[in-house]
């Protein structure tokens, strides 16, 4: 806004900035409410034919179209609750407890060793203890939505997982490194937007999933004053990084059962 620098002028653009926010804001949820509701549209639509050929056909032999059903039902149960990790990580955390990553980092890796062997993927862990302040919840959602991701999108014939956990002057490290297809700086930055699959943002062949998995990470790690780094590893796949602050008066260790991941 144009005039004298006074107060007048300093409140006026105070609520410039405040307007520019609140419309960013709200151009991202319509856009957000716009791709959930498009994702979701899908399977109801797929479940809905499924069902009126059941009830138009009655001789017709239906086991394939319960089994594409219940496929489709699970597909659509895995968005919703998506959708809902990702609302839940977007506000901060009341209740905090200090947790090991490198437990986390375990648990989550021995919970998706199946889907590994499936995709011919060795998981590696390595690492100290190494102490965060959080939900742990969240937090094993954040370690097995990374780890989920690295394995899902690694070379179809087979590649690595590397898992690592540093305790630093600042705080706890993780740190999640794939190999697979080679990436480029603008595709990596890509890679937190909403319902966007893969390293060409595109569903990979035998992987349907919804798309939220790296959204909710970065979702979590705000809600945790931590930072997200993402950068190209030399040679293809993904190198991550997740650094969280040091809270020195967090007490009280805690683990949780296995979350599935929403990737």
């Amino acid at each position: 806004m144009k005039g004298r620098q006074d107060e007048f002028r300093e409140l006026a653009d105070a609520f410039d900035s405040m307007l520019t926010q609140i419309e960013a804001h709200v151009s991202e949820q319509q856009r957000f409410a716009a791709n959930a509701s498009h994702e979701l549209r899908t399977p109801l639509a797929i479940m809905q034919t499924l069902i009126d050929v059941a009830q138009h056909d009655r001789n017709r032999d239906h086991a394939a179209d319960l089994a594409r059903l219940k496929e489709t039902n699970t597909r659509a149960i895995e968005v919703t609750e998506a959708l809902l990790l990702l609302s839940r990580a977007d506000k901060d955390i009341p209740t905090r407890e200090a947790v090991d990553l490198s437990l986390f980092a375990e648990q989550a890796a021995e919970t998706l060793l199946p889907l590994a062997e499936a995709h011919h993927v060795r998981i590696d862990i390595d690492g100290d203890i190494t102490m965060a302040t959080g939900s742990p919840p969240l937090l094993l959602q954040l370690i097995a939505n990374l780890i989920h991701n690295a394995i899902v999108h690694n070379h179809p014939g087979g590649g690595s997982v590397q898992v690592t956990t540093q305790e630093t002057p600042a705080g706890g490290v993780l740190t999640v490194e794939n190999t697979g297809t080679e990436l480029t700086p603008e595709r990596v930055a890509m890679l937190t937007e909403p319902f966007l699959r893969g390293t060409d943002r595109a569903r990979t062949e035998g992987y349907t999933g919804t798309g939220l998995g790296l959204s909710i990470v970065e979702r979590i790690i705000q809600a945790h004053h931590g930072t997200l780094g993402l950068t190209p590893r030399e040679g293809g796949g993904l190198h991550v990084r997740v650094e969280f602050p040091r809270e020195p008066t967090a007490t009280n260790a805690g683990t949780v059962g296995p979350v599935p991941s929403t990737e």
